[in-house]
């Protein structure tokens, strides 16, 4: 009888991401110059004018309380001698499609979960190069000698304890997790630190009197369905006993469209609030078409209105584009055209067209403001995925009466698996 191997995944993490590939090409530039590594430094915004928010920070920046997502106008008050640039995301996708491609000398499963992390299933591969931790090491000094910047890598048999071990002592560090290990290496940490759990779900927990992962694992699990909902505390159960059969998966096809809509609390019958509907739908669309690198090439907005009567209403686009302000912009014309004010009680938004090709025509009318508007918006994306899609809002959704989120029905996109939620925002 052949018994099954045991899986082996490795997540790879770039160590402060943006910071360090600014670093490498500046030092590409001029050997000489400094290392923004080396001193108190961060990937932001227009520091003359005090815009915009970190969005990476180096290890000295840390020590000042420098965070990323806050504001540059505060980072500076904490460290006024902080050096800031700005973001280059051509430069980020440069140097993430660069490591892809070293690490696909070791297998063919990867999947790459965001611009500056990926998991690697190691499973049928590592015989042909060592040990897990010496091959992994091996990994860590090729990027660093090759590349130019470091990263941590986590080794386990699955995706979310190599995740997690991946966020042990940083940087430039190899870590395992073993099942062997969670006893010791994952229990005592707090609960805020498993994969998932976010600062509502924390709070409900200390509220039962569970502080860490062991606790939770520990926990029974009827009492955490009653505080948590039963999807997400199965979930967050499973995963602090270490429990995850995900599969390693490259990115999943093209969509031949992006969509999103909300049936209303209340019907709505005033054009600025319907407005704001379709901010909240296209704040998402966008979102996902930027996290799959595709563009669309029209926009369609449906209207459900208090009598049940469906329409729709549909245009092509100059240019293709993934830009949440320009789907925002062609949806709000598109409502006008189309609505008579009935109330309604059903608002959606579609992108269609899409192209997933690498390259695309310059539009003539690309100004530099669009070139910020875009970096910007990835720049939002960033922060979102690290942090959760709360972090940051419109000013439009912060007043207690906006009619929906500011993300109506949130992207989901845990582990690439449709039928698991994004939970990091419960």
């Amino acid at each position: 009888m052949v018994m099954e191997q045991e899986r082996l995944i490795f997540h790879i993490d770039v160590n402060s991401a943006f910071l360090s590939w600014e670093s490498v090409y500046r030092l590409k530039q001029n050997p000489s110059a400094l290392d923004l590594r080396t001193i108190p430094s961060a990937v932001g915004g227009d520091a003359s004018k005090r815009h915009g928010i970190v969005l990476a920070k180096s290890a000295p920046a840390k020590k000042y309380g420098i965070v990323t997502a806050e504001p540059l106008a505060q980072a500076l008050k904490k460290c006024p001698h902080l050096v800031i640039v700005p973001s280059r995301f051509e430069l980020y996708i440069e140097n993430s499609n660069n490591l892809i491609k070293l690490l696909e000398e070791y297998t063919p499963d990867i999947e790459k979960f965001s611009i500056d992390e990926a998991f690697l299933d190691m499973t049928s591969t590592i015989h042909l190069f060592g040990s897990p931790r010496e091959t992994a090491d091996h990994i860590r000094e090729r990027i660093e000698k090759e590349l130019g910047f470091t990263v941590n890598i986590g080794i386990a048999p699955n995706k979310l304890l190599a995740k997690m071990a991946s966020d042990f002592q940083k940087p430039n560090k190899t870590h395992t997790l073993y099942l062997h290990e969670i006893k010791e290496k994952l229990w005592p940490l707090p609960i805020r630190d498993l994969f998932f759990v976010g600062g509502a779900a924390q709070k409900k927990l200390h509220s039962i009197g569970i502080r860490t992962i062991g606790q939770l694992a520990a926990a029974d699990l009827s009492i955490l369905k009653l505080h948590l909902g039963e999807k997400y505390a199965i979930l967050i159960h499973q995963y602090a006993n270490g429990i995850d059969d995900s599969p390693v998966e490259e990115r999943t096809p093209v969509n031949k469209g992006y969509g999103n809509s909300i049936t209303l609390s209340h019907d709505v019958s005033d054009y600025n609030t319907a407005c704001q509907v379709l901010l909240s739908l296209a704040e998402t669309v966008g979102a996902r078409l930027r996290a799959d690198h595709v563009l669309c090439s029209s926009v369609c907005v449906e209207l459900k209105d208090w009598q049940f009567q469906v329409q729709s209403h549909q245009t092509g686009l100059s240019s293709p584009t993934d830009s949440t302000s320009v789907i925002y912009q062609e949806a709000c014309r598109l409502l006008k055209e189309a609505w008579s004010g009935i109330p309604l009680r059903l608002l959606g938004l579609r992108a269609g067209k899409i192209d997933d090709s690498s390259f695309t025509q310059i539009s003539l009318f690309d100004t530099e403001k669009t070139r910020k508007q875009q970096n910007l918006e990835k720049a939002v994306d960033f922060i979102r995925n690290k942090y959760g899609t709360d972090i940051i809002k419109r000013a439009s959704f912060l007043q207690q009466n906006a009619p929906v989120d500011h993300a109506a029905g949130k992207h989901k996109h845990l582990w690439k698996n449709g039928d698991q939620e994004e939970w990091r925002n419960q």
